[in-house]
């Protein structure tokens, strides 16, 4: 099976400006994001104290907190955030290549308690493998059709409240797969568990719309800027579980695997010749587009 290479986790986490030791309690049985999954998180890729696509994580975090109507100081700013990882890795001693996850959660109340909503903060980091390339065993993947992702306001939003893919995962485990895709309410495709998605058919690349349902994906922002930058033909549109039938090669994209071809979905087989490129076109250079 295919994972990306997750390699020693940290000692030491920052809360709220905070750093404590890995372990350390912070959130007791009456806080919302335990109860409700009331939160987000960003996951980034640094390398050599670097964020890849540094601009496009916290654009997407700021319009996080204000979509959640989440209250911040004065003080909290992308320069704040990202002082606040560099010092996290450093302790870490994860600072050639590290997965980052900033996560924001509201305190303590019920359902109905609309006065905390004050944005609580950790950053935890993870080394990782530096080595950007593309994998040469596909990945095998199945539609999960358990659940269905949501299409709202918010579907878009990397959510704490993540249980379709977790049962997802859980099910590409139990039936020996590298990872699964998930259906929206419409039964079209959204994404798959934690990337989004994209396909190549009758010479087009297609991909599902945020208005589908997926997550507004980082990676996925920055491919198809560089699809429209190089006139490749391309949609973001409504894509059809049937499409899977009659595509020619299908992939997978986050800010942590990049881009992942995949071999096989249920029955169907795919190439890798278009992942192969995109790779060696745009994620090759990708860490030319880093915090400064």
């Amino acid at each position: 099976m295919f994972y990306f290479c997750l390699m020693e986790s940290g000692n030491h986490f920052c809360f709220n400006g905070k750093i404590l030791l890995t372990g350390k309690l912070i959130i007791s049985a009456d806080n919302r994001c335990f109860r409700f999954g009331d939160g987000f998180f960003e996951t980034m890729k640094m390398v050599d104290e670097n964020i890849a696509l540094y601009k496009y994580h916290f654009e997407r975090l700021f319009s996080s907190l204000q979509l959640l109507k989440f209250e911040t100081p004065d003080y909290f700013t992308a320069e704040y955030l990202l002082n606040q990882i560099k010092i996290i890795t450093k302790k870490n001693n994860h600072t050639k290549a590290a997965r980052i996850r900033l996560t924001i959660f509201r305190g303590n109340g019920g359902l109905f308690d609309y006065e905390n909503n004050f944005a609580n903060y950790t950053i935890q980091t993870w080394q990782l493998d530096p080595a950007i390339a593309l994998n040469k065993k596909g990945l095998i993947t199945g539609i999960y059709t358990k659940a269905r992702k949501a299409i709202d306001d918010f579907s878009h939003i990397k959510s704490n409240n993540y249980l379709p893919s977790v049962m997802a995962a859980m099910w590409s485990k139990e039936n020996k797969l590298d990872d699964a895709i998930i259906l929206n309410t419409n039964n079209r495709l959204a994404e798959a568990t934690i990337a989004n998605i994209f396909l190549m058919k009758d010479g087009k690349v297609k991909t599902p719309s945020l208005s589908e349902g997926c997550v507004n994906g980082v990676m996925r922002k920055y491919v198809i800027e560089c699809l429209k930058k190089e006139n490749i033909p391309f949609e973001e549109t409504k894509v059809e579980a049937d499409e899977l039938a009659e595509a020619s090669e299908l992939f997978t994209t986050n800010a942590i695997q990049e881009i992942k071809w995949v071999q096989k979905c249920n029955k169907f087989n795919y190439g890798r010749e278009f992942s192969k490129y995109l790779h060696h076109t745009f994620i090759q250079s990708l860490h030319k587009h880093i915090s400064e």
